[in-house]
């Protein structure tokens, strides 16, 4: 009977002892603060009313949009030059919306919408105009961030001929056009949105197509659900990834699944559709980085995981508003004209 006993003891202390497992916490995300380390001088960077693109050639000049200027800079030493002006005839920009430039020439295009009818002029490193086209006007949602309309040409990519827009309305995520507005090719499938036969279906398949240094291209979306797709050089799509982060959990909270139309004070009537990106860019290595409507940057490898997430910071944390990435791993951002130093 002892013996039993003991012997039972000792098997029930056994089964209490399996159970038990060394539990380790995850680790905590972490986030990078990149600190910048040059930039525009004070005095030409305070110059600018709403610099939404700062960008350099591969020879070392450097490039400001003004968007509020309705004006295209070239920086030289201490001195900026303006070398597009405002206005409504061909050579000028009113009411631009998204600018871009090839770092191999310095050619640059420009897209406005001179009488709210979107445009794409595509001119020399100097500012001179070498090609342009007018798109047809069509009613669309207003996709809104702050005081900034984001869609129509709200984003252009130039390829150094080509450039690339998003038209949703047309049925694709990607539409390629030539410098004189030729259709090259269109491709991307449009994201079911539950939206189907109301204009916030065009507004939640509006973002930012990119192509991609070292081969193929992406698509950012810029609301709804974040989230961004890969395509290969001919428009087949290789993968879609979601955005995922506490950074965007506060968005997808407060997500509504209906966008009444509102009265703008131009007299349109329209839904307007928040943000969730408020730009993205491909750095020289293939990665993409994704700048949040709140102060944080995602950066995503070629397999499109996610490996960093970053915090820029100026005389403070800055939300980009455009990246550009020159030959040198430096990152240029806006507002405020700063260059970071990436080293990876």
């Amino acid at each position: 009977m002892n013996l039993g006993a003991s012997a039972f003891r000792r098997k029930k202390r056994a089964v209490v002892l399996l159970p038990l497992l060394l539990v380790i916490a995850a680790p905590a995300p972490r986030v990078e603060i990149l600190r910048s380390t040059g930039g525009l001088p004070a005095h030409i960077a305070g110059m600018f009313r709403d610099p939404f693109g700062f960008q350099q050639t591969d020879s070392g000049q450097y490039i400001v949009f003004d968007r509020r200027a309705h004006a295209i800079y070239a920086i030289a030493g201490d001195a900026a030059t303006k070398i597009v002006d405002i206005g409504a005839e061909p050579g000028r920009v009113l009411e631009p919306t998204a600018f871009d430039l090839d770092p191999s020439d310095g050619s640059f295009v420009v897209a406005d919408a001179p009488l709210r009818r979107p445009r794409v002029q595509l001119f020399t490193v100097d500012g001179r105009r070498l090609a342009g086209f007018t798109l047809p006007d069509r009613q669309k949602p207003r996709l809104v961030l702050e005081s900034t309309v984001l869609n129509g040409i709200g984003s252009i990519q130039y390829t150094g001929g080509n450039v690339l827009i998003n038209q949703p309305e047309s049925g694709a995520l990607v539409s390629e056009l030539g410098p004189y507005g030729t259709p090259m090719r269109a491709f991307g499938a449009l994201r079911a949105t539950g939206q189907e036969g109301d204009d916030v279906h065009f507004a939640l398949n509006a973002g930012l197509p990119l192509a991609d240094p070292t081969g193929g291209y992406y698509f950012v979306f810029s609301a709804g659900v974040p989230l961004f797709r890969k395509y290969d050089a001919k428009g087949a799509l290789i993968f879609e990834r979601h955005v995922e982060g506490p950074e965007v959990d506060e968005y997808l909270r407060t997500m509504p699944t209906r966008w009444p139309a509102q009265r703008m004070a131009d007299g349109d009537v329209l839904p307007i559709v928040p943000p969730a990106v408020r730009t993205a860019r491909v750095d020289r290595g293939g990665r993409l980085w994704i700048a949040l409507t709140a102060p944080f940057t995602y950066v995503y490898d070629a397999a499109g995981d996610k490996i960093l997430t970053v915090q820029f910071k100026g005389a403070s944390v800055l939300s980009p508003n455009s990246l550009f990435f020159t030959k040198d791993g430096r990152v240029l951002v806006t507002p405020g004209c700063y260059e970071f130093k990436i080293n990876r």
